[in-house]
């Protein structure tokens, strides 16, 4: 589809060019003007440049602003994003950090306890399990 699109694209963009002969004038003996492809043998005739220009258009005038005062604005607002990503970058770290941590602990220790609605009680196989499962799919979402 990509390909017929181009193609197509392609000899429209030709197409004009393609089109464009060169046109010839003349004047004959009784003084009519006179317009062809093929130039009278015989005759002397004029090639015309038969590409129409592209129209110029009046260019606004536009006051620039200071190129300093622009430059300044931008790099201070590049600075800022560049803080915010690698803040942000950090806090992913740390908690990846927190993550594998918690994961090797869960897969080393069979008997973990844990701190469930204020009370100490030892966690189950099966919730282990889980526990196991969910630090898993958040570092393969979060860490790379």
């Amino acid at each position: 589809m990509r390909r017929m699109i181009l193609t197509g694209s392609l000899l429209l963009a030709l197409s004009a060019t393609a089109m464009a002969s060169q046109v010839y004038k003349w004047v004959d003996a009784q003084g009519i003007t006179h317009f062809g492809a093929q130039p009278p043998q015989g005759q002397d005739a004029t090639a015309i440049n038969t590409i129409a220009a592209q129209p110029k258009l009046p260019v606004p005038a536009a006051t620039p602003a200071p190129a300093s005062t622009t430059d300044t604005a931008q790099k201070a607002i590049d600075d800022k994003v560049k803080k915010d990503v690698a803040t942000q970058e950090a806090e992913r770290k740390k908690y990846c950090e927190i993550v594998r941590t918690n994961l090797a602990q869960l897969q080393n220790n069979p008997r973990l306890r844990a701190e469930v609605d204020g009370e100490t009680r030892r966690l189950t196989e099966e919730e282990r399990q889980t526990r196991i499962t969910e630090s898993e799919k958040a570092i393969a979402e979060n860490c790379k």
